[in-house]
């Protein structure tokens, strides 16, 4: 049995408000018991993500040295590719095993925040991979809209409180690449035990064994999705906002048994961030006596700087 709830966004989008209550109901209960969901129901068809993986995986199967050209200094891997072993979890020292790309904003109707937000990069010897990563990017940003319009409503909050926050938002979706495993790993994995930063991820490829989440018991749980479901959890950016009423569960991907070393794995991640300016003070309505406030006053900006630092991407 799956420990991972599943929901179905058409409930929230079919114009029938019992149906639209109870998908409000459903997500916001799996957020503040374990902070994970399976989602169905979403605008990425078939095809486009069909798309996707077939580029991604060609971009990953190019020369290293052809990948090497693709990584930006001084952009904290915001944009392009950022190599093996790069990044890793707040608080570890040993590098993932992975290595990724990062699509951002595609910013088209306010200058200042164009000039904010690194320029994607243009990946010159695949020339569908550019064009399919934005299509993907809009589908995803478009599901992560309604998915936070019902977060909203069960927050208590009108239902478009977060649509001016995340219009033009630093959003970013990340193709992963997990190599095959040559040697045996000492202390390294595919991605350490961690939070996420941002206000929801959205993630593809949680099909088969490697993702897992830690329950409220302290154990670990295998998180998998339908091929047609993305799997969804709470940021700690969402966290912070609501007194931590909506969990950001720590999660993981492990090293696949050594039988399946030889395998590489894919995800594609798409991490859904508010414009720099938005506040992440405590929500009035989720600080009570029973629940004091958690969490002292910032902005996403501030909070996303501070974490890039303690993930090793950008300096102090």
């Amino acid at each position: 049995m799956n420990p991972i709830p599943s929901v179905d966004l058409s409930d929230f989008t079919s114009g029938d408000a019992k149906r639209k209550q109870k998908f409000t109901k459903e997500i916001g209960t799996a957020f503040e018991d374990i902070g994970f969901v399976a989602l169905s129901g979403h605008f990425l068809d078939d095809a486009l993500v069909a798309d996707l993986y077939r580029e991604i995986k060609a971009f990953f199967a190019l020369p290293q040295e052809t990948k090497n050209r693709y990584e930006i200094a001084g952009l904290g891997g915001q944009r392009g590719y950022t190599s093996f072993g790069k990044e890793h979890a707040k608080g570890r020292t040993e590098g993932d095993l992975k290595e990724f790309w990062h699509f951002g904003q595609y910013v088209e109707d306010d200058d200042a925040l164009k000039a904010e937000y690194p320029e994607n990069v243009l990946v010159s010897e695949l020339p569908g991979f550019n064009t399919v990563g934005k299509e993907a990017y809009r589908m995803l940003e478009k599901t992560a809209k309604f998915v936070l319009r019902a977060l909203a409503l069960h927050l208590e909050l009108d239902e478009f409180y977060f649509d001016g926050f995340i219009k033009n938002g630093n959003s970013i979706l990340r193709p992963i690449h997990y190599p095959p495993i040559t040697s045996a790993p000492k202390e390294a994995v595919r991605a350490a035990a961690h939070g996420d930063i941002n206000l929801i991820t959205l993630l593809m490829g949680a099909h088969g064994k490697g993702l897992q989440v830690k329950n409220h018991a302290g154990a670990w749980v295998d998180a998998i999705a339908r091929p047609d479901q993305l799997m969804i959890n709470v940021g700690d950016m969402l966290s912070r906002l609501s007194n931590n009423k909506l969990k950001s569960t720590i999660h993981r991907v492990v090293n696949p048994p050594k039988e399946l070393w030889g395998t590489s794995r894919y995800s594609v991640p798409f991490f859904m961030h508010p414009v720099s300016q938005m506040p992440l003070n405590c929500l009035e309505n989720c600080v009570d006596a029973d629940h004091p406030k958690l969490y002292g006053d910032i902005t996403a900006g501030a909070f996303l700087h501070e974490r890039l630092i303690e993930l090793g991407l950008i300096k102090a």
